[in-house]
Protein backbone atom coordinates (compact mmCIF):
# COMPACT_ATOMS: atom_id res chain seq x y z
CA UNK A 1 0.00 0.00 0.00
CA UNK A 2 1.53 3.64 -1.05
CA UNK A 3 1.93 5.85 1.68
CA UNK A 4 -0.48 8.04 2.52
CA UNK A 5 -3.31 5.74 1.11
CA UNK A 6 -6.05 4.55 3.11
CA UNK A 7 -6.74 0.48 3.38
CA UNK A 8 -9.19 -0.91 1.01
CA UNK A 9 -12.84 -0.67 2.32
CA UNK A 10 -13.59 -3.97 0.33
CA UNK A 11 -13.14 -7.22 1.98
CA UNK A 12 -13.45 -10.92 0.39
CA UNK A 13 -14.03 -14.55 2.40
CA UNK A 14 -14.90 -17.51 1.48
CA UNK A 15 -17.11 -18.91 3.84
CA UNK A 16 -16.59 -22.58 5.48
CA UNK A 17 -20.04 -23.65 4.18
CA UNK A 18 -18.46 -22.25 0.56
CA UNK A 19 -20.37 -18.85 -0.01
CA UNK A 20 -17.84 -15.99 -1.20
CA UNK A 21 -19.13 -13.06 1.39
CA UNK A 22 -17.59 -9.92 -0.54
CA UNK A 23 -18.22 -6.62 2.08
CA UNK A 24 -17.55 -2.85 1.30
CA UNK A 25 -17.40 -0.45 4.74
CA UNK A 26 -19.35 3.22 4.12
CA UNK A 27 -18.32 5.79 6.32
CA UNK A 28 -21.04 8.33 7.09
CA UNK A 29 -23.99 6.30 6.54
CA UNK A 30 -26.78 4.29 8.38
CA UNK A 31 -27.73 2.39 5.91
CA UNK A 32 -26.94 -1.44 4.62
CA UNK A 33 -27.23 -3.32 1.59
CA UNK A 34 -27.16 -7.20 1.25
CA UNK A 35 -27.74 -9.30 -1.97
CA UNK A 36 -27.85 -12.77 -2.52
CA UNK A 37 -25.79 -13.65 -5.76
CA UNK A 38 -26.92 -16.83 -7.59
CA UNK A 39 -24.84 -17.74 -10.80
CA UNK A 40 -27.16 -19.51 -12.59
CA UNK A 41 -29.83 -17.55 -15.02
CA UNK A 42 -31.63 -18.89 -18.13
CA UNK A 43 -28.94 -19.86 -20.24
CA UNK A 44 -28.48 -22.58 -17.93
CA UNK A 45 -32.14 -23.79 -18.40
CA UNK A 46 -33.11 -26.65 -20.72
CA UNK A 47 -35.42 -26.25 -23.19
CA UNK A 48 -38.34 -27.85 -21.01
CA UNK A 49 -37.11 -25.83 -18.30
CA UNK A 50 -36.54 -22.23 -20.05
CA UNK A 51 -38.16 -19.76 -17.07
CA UNK A 52 -37.26 -21.50 -14.43
CA UNK A 53 -35.11 -18.54 -12.37
CA UNK A 54 -37.35 -16.00 -13.33
CA UNK A 55 -39.92 -18.53 -11.79
CA UNK A 56 -37.90 -18.97 -8.69
CA UNK A 57 -37.34 -15.16 -8.36
CA UNK A 58 -40.95 -14.82 -7.95
CA UNK A 59 -41.25 -17.52 -5.60
CA UNK A 60 -38.95 -17.53 -3.18
CA UNK A 61 -40.49 -14.17 -1.64
CA UNK A 62 -43.90 -16.21 -1.32
CA UNK A 63 -42.54 -17.63 2.16
CA UNK A 64 -41.21 -20.13 3.93
CA UNK A 65 -42.07 -23.03 6.47
CA UNK A 66 -41.85 -20.13 9.05
CA UNK A 67 -42.65 -16.98 7.18
CA UNK A 68 -45.45 -16.25 5.12
CA UNK A 69 -45.30 -14.00 2.48
CA UNK A 70 -47.32 -11.43 4.57
CA UNK A 71 -45.41 -11.78 6.90
CA UNK A 72 -42.34 -11.10 5.07
CA UNK A 73 -43.79 -8.04 3.45
CA UNK A 74 -44.64 -6.38 7.04
CA UNK A 75 -41.49 -7.31 8.01
CA UNK A 76 -39.88 -5.13 5.55
CA UNK A 77 -42.08 -2.19 5.11
CA UNK A 78 -42.33 -1.72 9.15
CA UNK A 79 -38.64 -1.13 8.86
CA UNK A 80 -39.00 0.90 5.33
CA UNK A 81 -36.68 -1.09 3.98
CA UNK A 82 -36.79 -2.08 -0.23
CA UNK A 83 -36.84 -5.91 -1.16
CA UNK A 84 -36.87 -7.61 -4.31
CA UNK A 85 -35.22 -9.80 -7.03
CA UNK A 86 -33.96 -9.49 -10.87
CA UNK A 87 -33.01 -12.35 -12.95
CA UNK A 88 -30.65 -12.37 -15.98
CA UNK A 89 -29.23 -14.52 -18.78
CA UNK A 90 -26.24 -15.54 -16.18
CA UNK A 91 -27.07 -14.83 -12.52
CA UNK A 92 -30.42 -14.53 -9.78
CA UNK A 93 -30.26 -11.81 -7.46
CA UNK A 94 -32.25 -11.35 -4.43
CA UNK A 95 -31.04 -7.94 -2.43
CA UNK A 96 -32.45 -6.20 0.95
CA UNK A 97 -31.78 -2.50 1.60
CA UNK A 98 -32.83 -1.19 5.35
CA UNK A 99 -31.31 1.24 8.10
CA UNK A 100 -27.70 -0.34 9.55
CA UNK A 101 -29.63 -1.64 12.78
CA UNK A 102 -32.03 -3.92 11.09
CA UNK A 103 -29.40 -5.61 9.35
CA UNK A 104 -30.11 -8.67 11.92
CA UNK A 105 -33.59 -8.84 10.15
CA UNK A 106 -32.10 -8.08 6.48
CA UNK A 107 -29.78 -11.17 6.90
CA UNK A 108 -32.65 -13.27 8.53
CA UNK A 109 -35.88 -12.55 5.71
CA UNK A 110 -32.61 -13.24 3.02
CA UNK A 111 -31.22 -16.02 4.41
CA UNK A 112 -34.21 -18.20 5.23
CA UNK A 113 -36.05 -17.36 1.60
CA UNK A 114 -32.32 -18.42 0.20
CA UNK A 115 -31.94 -21.19 2.04
CA UNK A 116 -35.94 -23.02 2.89
CA UNK A 117 -38.30 -21.70 0.36
CA UNK A 118 -41.30 -23.36 0.87
CA UNK A 119 -42.00 -23.63 -2.98
CA UNK A 120 -45.71 -25.03 -2.38
CA UNK A 121 -47.81 -26.10 -5.43
CA UNK A 122 -50.54 -23.64 -4.55
CA UNK A 123 -48.39 -20.79 -4.93
CA UNK A 124 -46.31 -22.25 -8.00
CA UNK A 125 -49.82 -22.51 -9.97
CA UNK A 126 -50.24 -18.85 -8.72
CA UNK A 127 -47.31 -17.42 -10.05
CA UNK A 128 -47.64 -19.16 -12.90
CA UNK A 129 -50.79 -17.09 -14.16
CA UNK A 130 -48.91 -14.05 -13.15
CA UNK A 131 -45.85 -14.89 -15.15
CA UNK A 132 -47.79 -16.11 -18.08
CA UNK A 133 -49.30 -12.59 -18.04
CA UNK A 134 -46.28 -10.92 -17.73
CA UNK A 135 -45.22 -13.18 -20.88
CA UNK A 136 -48.30 -12.03 -23.22
CA UNK A 137 -47.60 -8.23 -21.47
CA UNK A 138 -43.94 -8.43 -23.14
CA UNK A 139 -45.38 -9.70 -26.60
CA UNK A 140 -47.56 -7.10 -26.64
CA UNK A 141 -44.96 -4.33 -26.40
CA UNK A 142 -43.80 -3.89 -29.61
CA UNK A 143 -40.13 -2.71 -28.24
CA UNK A 144 -39.81 -5.64 -26.25
CA UNK A 145 -40.65 -8.07 -29.14
CA UNK A 146 -38.04 -6.20 -31.56
CA UNK A 147 -35.62 -6.77 -28.61
CA UNK A 148 -36.14 -10.34 -28.05
CA UNK A 149 -36.74 -10.81 -31.77
CA UNK A 150 -33.53 -10.07 -32.35
CA UNK A 151 -31.71 -11.99 -29.60
CA UNK A 152 -32.94 -14.98 -31.01
CA UNK A 153 -31.85 -14.72 -34.31
CA UNK A 154 -28.01 -13.66 -32.87
CA UNK A 155 -28.24 -16.87 -31.02
CA UNK A 156 -30.58 -18.90 -33.23
CA UNK A 157 -31.10 -22.43 -30.70
CA UNK A 158 -28.51 -21.04 -27.94
CA UNK A 159 -30.56 -20.50 -24.71
CA UNK A 160 -28.61 -17.08 -24.81
CA UNK A 161 -31.11 -16.53 -27.61
CA UNK A 162 -34.10 -17.51 -25.34
CA UNK A 163 -36.01 -14.65 -23.47
CA UNK A 164 -35.58 -14.85 -19.40
CA UNK A 165 -39.08 -15.18 -19.06
CA UNK A 166 -39.07 -18.87 -20.71
CA UNK A 167 -42.10 -19.33 -23.03
CA UNK A 168 -45.73 -19.77 -22.39
CA UNK A 169 -45.47 -23.89 -22.94
CA UNK A 170 -42.56 -24.03 -20.86
CA UNK A 171 -43.94 -22.02 -17.92
CA UNK A 172 -47.01 -23.78 -18.26
CA UNK A 173 -45.17 -26.92 -17.94
CA UNK A 174 -43.13 -26.15 -15.21
CA UNK A 175 -44.47 -27.97 -12.06
CA UNK A 176 -43.29 -27.53 -8.23
CA UNK A 177 -40.99 -30.48 -7.83
CA UNK A 178 -39.49 -29.98 -11.29
CA UNK A 179 -38.73 -26.07 -9.66
CA UNK A 180 -37.41 -27.67 -6.37
CA UNK A 181 -35.06 -29.92 -8.33
CA UNK A 182 -33.85 -26.74 -10.30
CA UNK A 183 -33.54 -25.17 -6.50
CA UNK A 184 -32.03 -27.94 -4.71
CA UNK A 185 -29.09 -28.03 -7.81
CA UNK A 186 -28.44 -24.29 -8.14
CA UNK A 187 -28.97 -22.74 -4.93
CA UNK A 188 -26.19 -23.69 -3.51
CA UNK A 189 -23.40 -21.98 -1.64
CA UNK A 190 -20.54 -22.74 -3.92
CA UNK A 191 -22.52 -20.86 -6.72
CA UNK A 192 -23.35 -18.23 -4.77
CA UNK A 193 -22.48 -15.03 -3.65
CA UNK A 194 -23.61 -13.01 -0.77
CA UNK A 195 -22.35 -8.75 -0.85
CA UNK A 196 -22.78 -6.15 1.69
CA UNK A 197 -22.24 -2.53 1.92
CA UNK A 198 -22.99 0.13 3.87
CA UNK A 199 -22.94 0.42 7.94
CA UNK A 200 -21.94 -3.42 9.40
CA UNK A 201 -19.88 -5.44 11.56
CA UNK A 202 -18.01 -7.94 9.17
CA UNK A 203 -17.85 -10.43 11.52
CA UNK A 204 -21.02 -10.67 12.72
CA UNK A 205 -22.45 -10.34 8.97
CA UNK A 206 -19.92 -13.83 8.58
CA UNK A 207 -20.94 -15.26 11.01
CA UNK A 208 -24.71 -14.68 10.41
CA UNK A 209 -24.25 -15.97 6.83
CA UNK A 210 -22.29 -19.20 8.05
CA UNK A 211 -25.32 -20.32 10.93
CA UNK A 212 -27.32 -19.90 7.93
CA UNK A 213 -25.96 -22.37 5.21
CA UNK A 214 -23.28 -24.44 7.41
CA UNK A 215 -25.77 -27.43 6.59
CA UNK A 216 -26.21 -26.52 2.94
CA UNK A 217 -22.40 -26.98 1.51
CA UNK A 218 -21.81 -28.21 -1.95
CA UNK A 219 -22.50 -26.89 -5.54
CA UNK A 220 -20.87 -25.53 -8.39
CA UNK A 221 -21.26 -23.11 -11.39
CA UNK A 222 -22.99 -24.35 -14.18
CA UNK A 223 -21.33 -25.65 -17.43
CA UNK A 224 -21.82 -23.48 -20.16
CA UNK A 225 -21.17 -23.79 -23.94
CA UNK A 226 -20.46 -20.97 -26.42
CA UNK A 227 -22.82 -20.26 -29.31
CA UNK A 228 -21.60 -21.87 -32.15
CA UNK A 229 -23.99 -21.37 -34.96
CA UNK A 230 -24.01 -17.93 -37.18
CA UNK A 231 -26.39 -15.74 -36.45
CA UNK A 232 -29.32 -15.20 -38.42
CA UNK A 233 -29.72 -11.96 -40.57
CA UNK A 234 -33.57 -11.43 -40.35
CA UNK A 235 -36.38 -11.51 -38.29
CA UNK A 236 -39.17 -9.29 -39.41
CA UNK A 237 -42.62 -9.31 -37.18
CA UNK A 238 -45.73 -7.82 -39.00
CA UNK A 239 -47.70 -5.67 -36.65
CA UNK A 240 -50.26 -3.07 -37.25
CA UNK A 241 -48.40 -0.53 -35.40
CA UNK A 242 -47.98 3.47 -35.71
CA UNK A 243 -44.09 2.84 -35.31
CA UNK A 244 -41.55 0.80 -36.52
CA UNK A 245 -39.19 -0.77 -33.93
CA UNK A 246 -36.36 -1.63 -34.71
CA UNK A 247 -32.81 -3.73 -33.86
CA UNK A 248 -29.99 -3.89 -35.68
CA UNK A 249 -26.60 -5.55 -34.35
CA UNK A 250 -24.02 -8.17 -34.00
CA UNK A 251 -22.20 -10.36 -31.24
CA UNK A 252 -19.12 -8.77 -29.70
CA UNK A 253 -16.83 -9.49 -26.72
CA UNK A 254 -17.54 -11.44 -23.37
CA UNK A 255 -16.54 -9.63 -20.10
CA UNK A 256 -13.57 -10.92 -19.51
CA UNK A 257 -12.31 -9.72 -23.09
CA UNK A 258 -9.82 -6.65 -22.78
CA UNK A 259 -11.37 -5.20 -25.87
CA UNK A 260 -14.44 -4.42 -23.66
CA UNK A 261 -13.20 -1.40 -22.42
CA UNK A 262 -12.71 0.11 -25.81
CA UNK A 263 -15.96 -1.05 -27.08
CA UNK A 264 -17.54 1.10 -24.23
CA UNK A 265 -15.92 3.86 -25.22
CA UNK A 266 -17.19 3.12 -29.29
CA UNK A 267 -20.74 2.59 -27.78
CA UNK A 268 -20.87 5.59 -26.21
CA UNK A 269 -19.69 7.69 -29.39
CA UNK A 270 -22.22 5.93 -31.38
CA UNK A 271 -25.54 5.96 -29.25
CA UNK A 272 -24.47 5.90 -25.81
CA UNK A 273 -25.28 9.80 -24.94
CA UNK A 274 -27.05 12.78 -25.88
CA UNK A 275 -23.99 14.13 -28.04
CA UNK A 276 -24.11 10.50 -29.57
CA UNK A 277 -23.74 10.56 -33.63
CA UNK A 278 -26.93 8.76 -33.98
CA UNK A 279 -28.75 10.67 -31.29
CA UNK A 280 -27.59 14.00 -33.05
CA UNK A 281 -27.96 12.52 -36.59
CA UNK A 282 -31.17 10.73 -36.16
CA UNK A 283 -33.08 12.64 -33.87
CA UNK A 284 -31.29 16.45 -33.29
CA UNK A 285 -30.63 17.11 -37.37
CA UNK A 286 -32.71 15.45 -39.30
CA UNK A 287 -35.76 14.36 -37.02
CA UNK A 288 -36.37 10.90 -37.99
CA UNK A 289 -36.93 9.15 -34.43
CA UNK A 290 -37.80 10.37 -30.93
CA UNK A 291 -35.86 7.47 -29.45
CA UNK A 292 -32.53 6.36 -30.60
CA UNK A 293 -29.34 4.61 -28.93
CA UNK A 294 -27.04 1.90 -28.33
CA UNK A 295 -26.15 -0.47 -26.03
CA UNK A 296 -23.76 -3.74 -25.27
CA UNK A 297 -23.84 -6.74 -23.11
CA UNK A 298 -21.11 -8.88 -22.18
CA UNK A 299 -21.53 -12.73 -21.46
CA UNK A 300 -18.82 -15.35 -20.15
CA UNK A 301 -18.21 -16.29 -23.52
CA UNK A 302 -19.57 -13.68 -26.20
CA UNK A 303 -21.23 -10.81 -25.90
CA UNK A 304 -23.24 -8.14 -27.95
CA UNK A 305 -23.63 -4.37 -29.73
CA UNK A 306 -26.95 -2.97 -30.69
CA UNK A 307 -28.71 -0.34 -31.61
CA UNK A 308 -32.48 0.46 -31.17
CA UNK A 309 -34.37 2.81 -32.80
CA UNK A 310 -38.50 3.66 -33.25
CA UNK A 311 -39.23 5.33 -36.18
CA UNK A 312 -42.00 5.79 -38.58
CA UNK A 313 -42.07 3.27 -41.44
CA UNK A 314 -41.20 5.78 -44.15
CA UNK A 315 -38.39 6.67 -42.37
CA UNK A 316 -36.91 3.26 -42.03
CA UNK A 317 -34.97 3.01 -45.19
CA UNK A 318 -32.92 6.50 -43.85
CA UNK A 319 -32.75 5.63 -40.12
CA UNK A 320 -30.29 2.33 -41.51
CA UNK A 321 -28.73 3.90 -44.19
CA UNK A 322 -27.74 6.48 -41.06
CA UNK A 323 -27.10 3.71 -38.53
CA UNK A 324 -25.01 1.19 -41.12
CA UNK A 325 -23.05 4.35 -42.38
CA UNK A 326 -22.18 5.46 -38.89
CA UNK A 327 -20.91 2.18 -38.09
CA UNK A 328 -18.54 2.17 -41.21
CA UNK A 329 -16.93 5.61 -40.84
CA UNK A 330 -16.12 4.48 -37.23
CA UNK A 331 -14.37 1.23 -38.97
CA UNK A 332 -12.63 3.36 -41.19
CA UNK A 333 -11.78 6.99 -39.63
CA UNK A 334 -12.06 6.17 -36.15
CA UNK A 335 -13.53 8.95 -33.02
CA UNK A 336 -12.19 12.46 -32.58
CA UNK A 337 -9.93 13.60 -29.82
CA UNK A 338 -13.21 15.46 -28.84
CA UNK A 339 -15.41 12.25 -29.13
CA UNK A 340 -12.65 10.44 -27.02
CA UNK A 341 -12.49 12.91 -24.09
CA UNK A 342 -16.56 12.71 -23.96
CA UNK A 343 -16.89 9.40 -23.83
CA UNK A 344 -13.99 8.69 -21.25
CA UNK A 345 -15.61 11.71 -18.99
CA UNK A 346 -18.64 10.07 -19.36
CA UNK A 347 -17.83 6.03 -18.28
CA UNK A 348 -15.99 8.16 -15.65
CA UNK A 349 -18.81 10.08 -13.67
CA UNK A 350 -21.03 6.70 -14.66
CA UNK A 351 -18.57 4.78 -12.34
CA UNK A 352 -18.16 7.12 -9.93
CA UNK A 353 -22.09 8.08 -9.52
CA UNK A 354 -23.06 4.86 -9.36
CA UNK A 355 -21.36 4.61 -6.43
CA UNK A 356 -23.17 7.10 -4.60
CA UNK A 357 -25.26 4.72 -2.16
CA UNK A 358 -25.07 1.24 -0.39
CA UNK A 359 -27.52 -0.23 -2.53
CA UNK A 360 -25.06 0.54 -6.18
CA UNK A 361 -22.23 -0.42 -4.18
CA UNK A 362 -23.42 -4.25 -2.95
CA UNK A 363 -24.50 -4.18 -6.45
CA UNK A 364 -21.25 -3.46 -7.99
CA UNK A 365 -19.18 -5.76 -5.85
CA UNK A 366 -21.68 -8.51 -5.25
CA UNK A 367 -21.88 -8.37 -9.62
CA UNK A 368 -17.72 -8.43 -9.95
CA UNK A 369 -17.30 -11.21 -7.22
CA UNK A 370 -19.42 -13.17 -8.98
CA UNK A 371 -18.84 -12.82 -12.26
CA UNK A 372 -15.07 -11.80 -13.02
CA UNK A 373 -13.96 -13.65 -9.48
CA UNK A 374 -12.27 -10.32 -7.67
CA UNK A 375 -13.62 -6.57 -7.35
CA UNK A 376 -11.51 -4.57 -8.50
CA UNK A 377 -11.33 -0.46 -6.93
CA UNK A 378 -12.58 2.23 -8.76
CA UNK A 379 -9.27 3.83 -9.24
CA UNK A 380 -8.28 0.39 -11.41
CA UNK A 381 -11.73 0.74 -13.17
CA UNK A 382 -10.90 4.43 -13.92
CA UNK A 383 -7.27 3.61 -14.41
CA UNK A 384 -8.60 1.18 -17.27
CA UNK A 385 -10.98 3.10 -18.75
CA UNK A 386 -8.30 5.89 -19.18
CA UNK A 387 -5.99 4.15 -21.22
CA UNK A 388 -8.69 3.49 -24.14
CA UNK A 389 -6.94 4.85 -27.47
CA UNK A 390 -7.84 5.93 -30.50
CA UNK A 391 -6.34 2.97 -32.20
CA UNK A 392 -8.34 0.34 -29.61
CA UNK A 393 -10.79 2.37 -30.76
CA UNK A 394 -10.84 1.98 -34.25
CA UNK A 395 -9.46 -1.71 -33.74
CA UNK A 396 -12.87 -1.88 -31.84
CA UNK A 397 -15.07 -0.48 -34.57
CA UNK A 398 -13.45 -2.46 -37.15
CA UNK A 399 -14.03 -5.54 -35.28
CA UNK A 400 -18.22 -4.80 -35.34
CA UNK A 401 -17.94 -3.52 -38.88
CA UNK A 402 -16.63 -7.02 -40.18
CA UNK A 403 -19.28 -9.28 -37.92
CA UNK A 404 -21.97 -10.02 -39.87
CA UNK A 405 -25.12 -8.26 -38.33
CA UNK A 406 -28.55 -8.91 -37.08
CA UNK A 407 -31.43 -6.94 -37.79
CA UNK A 408 -35.44 -7.51 -35.98
CA UNK A 409 -37.59 -5.19 -37.18
CA UNK A 410 -41.56 -5.21 -36.06
CA UNK A 411 -44.07 -3.11 -37.25
CA UNK A 412 -46.26 -2.67 -40.85
CA UNK A 413 -43.92 -4.79 -42.90
CA UNK A 414 -44.09 -7.65 -45.34
CA UNK A 415 -41.78 -10.60 -44.91
CA UNK A 416 -39.45 -9.76 -47.96
CA UNK A 417 -39.58 -5.76 -46.96
CA UNK A 418 -35.42 -5.91 -46.06
CA UNK A 419 -32.31 -6.72 -48.42
CA UNK A 420 -29.66 -8.23 -46.15
CA UNK A 421 -27.47 -7.58 -49.16
CA UNK A 422 -28.53 -4.30 -48.78
CA UNK A 423 -28.24 -3.74 -45.86
CA UNK A 424 -24.74 -5.35 -45.30
CA UNK A 425 -26.06 -7.84 -42.61
CA UNK A 426 -23.14 -10.01 -43.72
CA UNK A 427 -20.57 -7.72 -42.84
CA UNK A 428 -17.52 -6.27 -44.30
CA UNK A 429 -15.84 -9.32 -44.07
CA UNK A 430 -17.93 -11.34 -46.51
Amino acid sequence: MSPGRSPSPIHTDQLPCGIQLVTEAMADVRSVAVGFWVGTGSRDESDERAGASHFLEHLLFKGTPTRSAEAIAEAVDEVGGDCNAFTTKEYTTFYIRLLAEHLGLGLDILGDIMCDPALRPVDVDAERAVILDEILMHADEPADLAAEQWTAALFPGHPLGRDTLGTALSVGDLSAPDIRRFFDRHYRPANMVVSVAGAFARDDVAAAVEARFAGRSGGAAPRRTAPVDPPNPLAVVRRPTEQAHLVLGTRSVSRFDERRWAVAVLNHVLGGGLSSRLFQKVREQRGLAYSVWSDRAGFEDTGTLSVIVGTAPEHVDEVLRIVTGELELLAEHGITDRELAVAKGNLRAETLLAGEDSGARMSRIGASMLLHREVRTVDQILARIDEVGHDDVRAAAEMVAATPRTLAAVGPFEPDAFDPTALGLAGRAA
